[in-house]
């Protein structure tokens, strides 16, 4: 997973750089444009048959990418296609999903946000939800986007993840960690 993280790094970065430095006024140019573009090129070469294409050698990487183009439609643009020519050309299409986490993660430390999920054990009323995000902003003083998720085996609570942040109230959590005193 590191060499992946490794190999997709200066992807990323060269393509934030240009989402960031060009004017948002134009179309294509903007952070909110290329997380859209990166993550449909993500959710294409993750697709299996697009996959076992990436992966055939005797199909080139032009071929592959004009698939991808066109599978992406009009909305990637022209350097979005240029982008997705420059990974086939250095084959490296496989390395869109990683390209796409690195990006958003980018693109959240620029915007000052964070990405949290919360898994719980049932389904959250929207002030739960509110309350958890408020406290989340309160404690790492920045805006947080939260996604839930239901987790049944939690038995009850929440277990909120938040990069490489985990915070465990889960009742599951609880009695593990009992269960590790008790043996200790």
């Amino acid at each position: 997973m590191s060499e992946l993280s490794t190999l997709a790094r200066p992807y990323a970065e060269a393509v934030f750089r240009l989402a960031q430095s060009e004017s948002s006024a134009q179309d294509e140019n903007d952070l909110a444009g290329w997380s859209a573009r990166v993550a449909t090129l993500a959710i294409i070469v993750a697709d299996p048959q697009v996959a076992r294409l990436i992966a055939d050698p005797s199909v080139s990487g032009e071929r592959v990418a004009g698939l991808i183009i066109e599978v992406a439609g009009a909305g990637l643009g022209e350097r979005g296609g240029n982008f997705v020519k420059v990974l086939a050309e250095n084959d490296r299409l496989a390395l869109l999903p990683e390209i796409s986490v690195q990006f958003e993660a980018l693109k959240a430390k620029a915007e000052g946000t964070l990405d949290a999920t919360i898994a719980s054990a049932q389904e959250l009323t929207q002030s739960q939800i509110d309350e958890l995000a408020a406290g989340l902003k309160a404690r790492f003083n920045r805006a947080v986007n939260v996604q839930v998720v239901i987790d049944p085996d939690l038995i009850g609570g929440a277990v909120i993840a938040i990069g490489d942040q985990v915070m465990d109230g889960s009742v599951k959590g609880r009695l593990q960690r009992m269960a590790f005193a008790l043996q200790g």
